[in-house]
């Protein structure tokens, strides 16, 4: 009996320091984000729909370029994710769509093929690629970092949702980084090994400069 009431004095304190531990940090977006984050929204000011998002019922604006669809739901679109370490999002590829190689900086991927047929990849640090033809109800893990892709194999709409192991997982598309940017073409041709006319036809395919 004295073990038991023990027991039963502990728990009341172990729940008791529980209760004053934060449960959640929904985000302020009126409040300007550091690097840590969003701030924390007053507990008294959060709503049930700051845990509710329903963009992903849609597919996202469509590049022409690479025929895809994006639509993500990181902690800038769905403040309750704020300090929970996941998020989503959504890719739409038409036939011929490409996810083109990426790197995301915060974040491990893993991606679920809900519709078509898709071939992903990544390459490690050793420069070896890991390439995969996945079918519907397929996922993968994109390891935190690397350079990774998706491509649709078949001849129909694929339909792609991918989870990440942060709120805000961040994205430098490789292709943007080297063409959509004011680096003068032949520093960009001395340390790609790629040639100018060419670097200079995708800067003005993709908006860079010089």
């Amino acid at each position: 009996m004295m073990i038991s009431s023990i027991c039963f004095i502990f728990f009341l304190i172990l729940s008791s320091s529980y209760a004053a531990v934060q449960d959640f940090c929904v985000a302020d977006y009126t409040a300007p984000p550091g690097p840590a984050g969003y701030s924390c929204k007053n507990p008294s000011d959060v709503k049930v729909d700051d845990f509710v998002y329903s963009g992903l019922g849609v597919p996202g604006n469509y590049s022409k370029l690479n025929k895809v669809r994006l639509k993500a739901a990181f902690v800038a679109q769905f403040p309750g994710l704020n300090g929970l370490g996941i998020s989503l999002a959504r890719a739409d590829m038409e036939v011929g769509g490409v996810v083109p190689m990426h790197t995301h900086r915060g974040a491990s991927e893993v991606i679920l093929v809900a519709e078509g047929k898709v071939i992903a990849g990544f390459i490690a640090s050793d420069n070896k690629a890991y390439v995969k033809n996945l079918k519907k109800g397929d996922i993968m893990v994109l390891p935190r970092g690397l350079l990774h892709f998706q491509v649709n194999a078949g001849d129909t709409r694929a339909l792609v949702f991918a989870s990440f192991s942060s709120d805000d997982p961040g994205v430098q598309n490789l292709e943007k980084s080297l063409f959509q940017n004011d680096l003068r073409t032949e520093l960009i041709a001395q340390t790609t090994l790629l040639d100018s006319a060419e670097i200079k036809k995708l800067k003005g395919l993709l908006g860079g400069t010089n």
